[in-house]
Order: structure tokens, then sequence, then C-alpha cells
């Protein structure tokens, strides 16, 4: 049993009474959060010197971006969303027809499809078949070949909750095949290897506690060296105080992370980030992420139990705190569990039941009640 939660649900928005287990489709919002964006407001109207302080204090939540993914902040963007990360390989590589990508046909579509308009150019993206709703390994490394130039995956499936194995792909960067990775899932509830990829992103508005308009990405150096910039602003080129107020012909491109960041981040939400990094480093991601596995472990258990089909994988390594069984009525049956108080997220043929460090054993136990009774 996973026992209590590891940070109480009374810290959160909206919980009580509710059971919640969507955090893979949304996050609740944390109460301290009203804090951050009241010191927002007053350094917001703070001029010069308020500007200042909100960029520092974007600086630091770089650096605990970095400590959580154990990569240097230096090579850690903040970009728009999880799908800007996977458009700056695909904008930015010397495509060549004959070239390929290798993904899987269980991905999120900012990743099977951030590849689209290559194929005009003779690029083939590959879509490697799930096997009864896993996705091997094995499979995706058989798929690369000598002309292969990106291998691009979640971490952890959106629809099924399957934590890939990372390091064992990564391999491929042996071959000079650069590994992309969508962490969005996976960030903030499972330890994220970003040292072993060449490109890692993740969202902020599920497991990383934060909300949207924000994505965290690492850019490695061989995949600086191999792209080039595409999209170029005040803040990525080298004109303050080089160039002073007029322009050149020239500009030089400012290195990692502003390479990455053409114009202002999203400020706020790179505060709330901030904030809600705090949290989840005090707690500490190997103690989140046994907690999240346990109660995985106890959702997919009682699930069989009551007759449902499990999609997810049942080894510890491949679970991840998405446990997801298929049904037909999916809108229904998450409608049902609402008017009970019970919040889940459940689409395309499958339901998904997030545990994350707010919730304990006694609300799975709810939720396989509640789901006996309505489903």
């Amino acid at each position: 049993m996973t026992g209590k939660p590891l940070l109480s649900p009374d810290e959160f928005v909206g919980l009580e009474g509710i059971t919640h287990l969507c955090t893979g489709g949304e996050a609740p919002w944390l109460k301290c959060q009203d804090e951050v964006y009241e010191a927002f407001g007053n350094l917001k109207s703070g001029s010069a010197k308020g500007r200042a302080s909100v960029f520092e204090r974007s600086e630091a939540c770089r650096r605990k971006v970095g400590q959580l993914w154990e990569v240097p902040a230096g090579r850690i963007s903040f970009v728009a969303a999880a799908a800007e990360g996977m458009n700056w390989l695909a904008r930015g590589l010397d495509w060549r027809a004959g070239d390929n990508v290798v993904t899987t046909t269980l991905e999120f579509p900012s990743v099977a499809y951030a590849w689209k308009n290559l194929r005009a150019q003779g690029v083939e993206v590959r879509m490697v078949s799930h096997r009864d709703f896993r996705v091997y390994e094995e499979d995706l490394l058989a798929a690369v070949d000598g002309r292969t130039r990106v291998l691009a995956v979640s971490q952890v499936s959106f629809y099924t909750g399957q934590n890939l194995d990372i390091e064992r792909l990564s391999a491929v960067r042996q071959q000079d095949v650069l590994l992309a990775v969508d962490a969005t899932h996976a960030s903030g509830v499972l330890q994220v290897p970003a040292a072993a990829t060449d490109l890692c992103v993740s969202s902020s508005y599920k497991w990383m506690l934060a909300t949207h308009g924000t994505a965290s990405c690492y850019l490695s150096e061989k995949a600086e060296e191999q792209t080039a910039v595409t999209c170029y602003g005040w803040h990525n080129l080298d004109v303050w105080p080089a160039q002073q107020a007029e322009r050149h012909a020239e500009v030089a491109i400012k290195p990692m992370p502003e390479k990455m960041e053409p114009g202002n981040r999203a400020m706020v939400v790179v505060l709330f980030l901030d904030r809600a990094l705090d949290v989840l480093l005090e707690i500490g991601k190997e103690r989140i992420e046994n907690h999240a596995r346990n109660l995985s472990e106890q959702v997919g258990e009682g699930l069989q139990k009551l007759g449902y089909r499990v999609i997810s994988p049942q080894d510890r390594g491949g679970r991840s705190g998405n446990t997801c069984f298929l049904i037909e009525d999916t809108s229904g049956l998450q409608e049902r569990l609402a008017q009970n108080q019970v919040l889940v997220w459940g689409d395309f043929g499958r339901m998904r039941v997030s545990g994350h460090l707010y919730n304990s054993s006694i609300d799975i136990e709810h939720f396989l009640e509640v789901l006996a009774e309505v489903g």
C-alpha cells in the first residue's frame, strides 16, 4: 500500500471532497501559486528593475529544470510548447531525399507529425507499430538504418502510460542518429534521463504542476551543431549591446540557452514553474516516482479484478503515473465518475487513471469502489 500522499491535497485549489486522478490530462493548481502571481504583478509594475528581477527568477527556474533532469542548466531553453521542441529539429536539420524519421503509431500528434512537411522533400516517416498496445524498444531500434536522422518518441505514452527505456534507445546516438524525446508525461513524476537524449522537451501543465505557455527543452551539443536556427528575434541575436540602436547587415547568433528563445519567455508561467519545481525537488524525484508506480500497480490490479482490460505495462520499469484501460463509452463513464466526485481522463476508447504525489491508496480504493458501481 502507498499510504499517505506525499503532499496534502489541501495544498491544491478545489480538491475538497474530490478524488483527482487526472494529472495526465490537467494537474490541479497549487495554492502557493497565488503568492507567485502577486509577486509577479508587483515586479511587472516595477519598470526596468522589476523586469530584471523577473529575469533573475527565470534563470533560477532554468537551473532547477537542469537539477531535475540532471543536465547543465545552460542547455535548457524555455519554448512555447512541447511541439516547438520537435519542430526545432524538423525545421533546422539539413534534410536530404532518402532520409527518414522513426517514431511509433501510438505517438502523440506533436511528436508523430512534427515531420509532416518533410515528406515533400523525400523524407520518410517510419511509424513502428505497437504489439498489443506495447511499443517495444527492439522494434524501434530495428527500424533505424543508415539514413535515419531522428528517432522521436514520448518517454511515457499518452495513450497507454508505457514508460520507454530511453537509456536503451540512446544507443542510436552512436549511429549519428538524434534521439528526440517528449517527456511531458514523465517529467515531474518519473526520472527523466535527458542526458541520454539530444532533445528532451516537456510541457509544464501536467506532472510539473505549473500551467500552459512554457515547455522546458534540453538540447545536446551535438544537436545544436547540426541544427540551424530558423526563428530570430532580439533575444537570440547579439544585438545588444553590440549594435546599440542601429542594425547592421550581419548579426551573430547567441549560443544556448538563448539560441532557442528568439523573444521574451512566458515569464509568469516560468515563475509558476519555478515555484512548482521547488515543491517537486523538495519531496524528491525518487520518492515521487516510487509513490506513483505503487499507485499505478494498485490501480492495475484493481481494474483487472473488476474485469477491465488494462493496456498499461505490468512490469515496474514500464509503469508510469498513468494506468489505462479499454472501454468504449469513455465520455459516459468519465461523466458518471465525475458525478461521484471522481475525476479521470478518457478518450479514444481508453480511460486514463493518473496518480500523483497528492494521491494515496485511499483515493485508489475509492475510485475502484465507485467504478464498480457506475461502470
